[in-house]
């Protein structure tokens, strides 16, 4: 089989994570038979040194002819305006959004040999398998009206926060979906004892709850749910939460695994049935101290590209199949991020090289 993909590596570490990824997925092709053509573009930081703007048009074109979109990361300071937002992290909030990719997924899976690289006890952590799901171009990220300005007592920052029903309704759904694949337990974050989209939110996800009588729907205030994702997350499966909300605790779940470079996302119009265009990228950002060294972890963009495999080629066998090699590579070898006594250090190069050939392995 035959697929198309757009790539976008971003900026400072972003090319960098993403190479190795790339080297998986091309390993995965010819161990199983698949041929992947690869379509490069600029974004953020990079796009705007060559083309003066952090997103093209010509590059959504590009993911909308494609099969699939793999983004790594995108920002930094060489294009920070401490007057503005950040034009260069701004793009792929914009690009998430013009490509109608309302839900993302952010897989929290703590692998067996990693339950001692996390700070948490390893009693804690073993045994973790939890998504986050996180709806992804509503709320206050894009609320309008938004601002600073001036006013008789001084300056005022203001953001407005808000959800139509149907945008609550498409995400709360599309949990639903993922939890009656899953263990059939669904757990909807919110704040509805304080904010009125909150409110909202929780209303629409009990009258969702009457058309879904096989998922056990519970509700949680979001303060109280980032305490139990610390204290017992195997007691939690599928989170549904506004945009903001999923951030936060994405990167506060990421800690179960010990690195924000282990966790992947999808970002996707909903929960596919077969293939489904989404776009693929890790939840770290650029790490720009640490650019051009070559030793950050490459294991969550490699595991976007396994999601990408599973989620818009259909590809469960081989998309298994890169899961399962990471998990074997790290019982030995680790990154600076993961690193504990024992195993051998090593950069991001080698762990990507380390993968590729794992994979090869279970098909020769």
């Amino acid at each position: 089989m035959e697929f198309n993909i757009a790539l976008l590596p971003g900026d400072y570490v972003g090319p960098e994570v993403i190479a190795e990824a790339v080297k998986v997925v091309d390993a995965t092709g010819k161990g199983f038979g698949h041929k992947f053509n690869w379509h490069e573009d600029v974004i953020g930081g990079a796009s705007i040194d060559k083309y003066g703007v952090p997103l093209r048009e010509e590059t959504l074109d590009l993911c909308r002819k494609c099969d699939a979109v793999l983004f790594s990361a995108a920002g930094g300071p060489k294009w920070d305006n401490p007057d503005a937002r950040n034009p260069s992290d701004t793009a792929i909030l914009n690009t998430r959004r013009a490509l109608g990719l309302f839900a993302n997924m952010r897989v929290i899976k703590v692998f067996p040999a990693l339950v001692n690289s996390s700070t948490l006890k390893p009693e804690v952590i073993k045994d973790v398998d939890l998504i986050i799901l996180r709806e992804l171009t509503g709320g206050m990220y894009f609320g309008e009206p938004r601002g600073i300005e001036d006013t008789p007592n001084g300056r005022r920052g203001f953001n407005t926060m808000t959800y139509y029903e149907s945008e609550i309704e498409r995400i709360v759904r599309t949990g639903f979906e993922l939890a009656r694949r899953r263990s059939k337990k669904l757990l909807s974050v919110d704040k509805s004892n304080v904010l009125e989209t909150s409110l909202l939110w929780r209303q629409v996800a009990t009258r969702l709850g009457q058309e879904y009588p096989d998922v056990e729907l519970s509700h949680m205030y979001v303060d109280a749910a980032s305490m139990v994702l610390i204290r017992d997350p195997k007691s939690m499966d599928v989170l549904v939460m506004e945009n903001t909300f999923g951030d936060i605790l994405s990167d506060e779940a990421a800690m179960l695994s010990g690195s924000l470079g282990m966790i992947p996302s999808a970002s996707l119009a909903g929960l596919p049935d077969g293939k489904a265009f989404g776009l693929y990228e890790p939840i770290h950002g650029t790490d720009p101290k640490n650019a051009g060294k070559f030793i950050n972890n490459p294991i969550a963009s490699i595991l976007s590209a396994a999601l990408m495999l599973r989620y818009s080629f259909g590809l469960e066998t081989e998309a298994t199949a890169i899961e399962e090699a990471v998990g074997r590579v790290v019982e030995d070898y680790r990154t600076w991020d993961i690193m504990e006594d024992g195993k051998k250090q090593i950069g991001t190069r080698e762990m990507g090289s380390l993968i590729a050939d794992e994979v090869l392995t279970t098909t020769r």
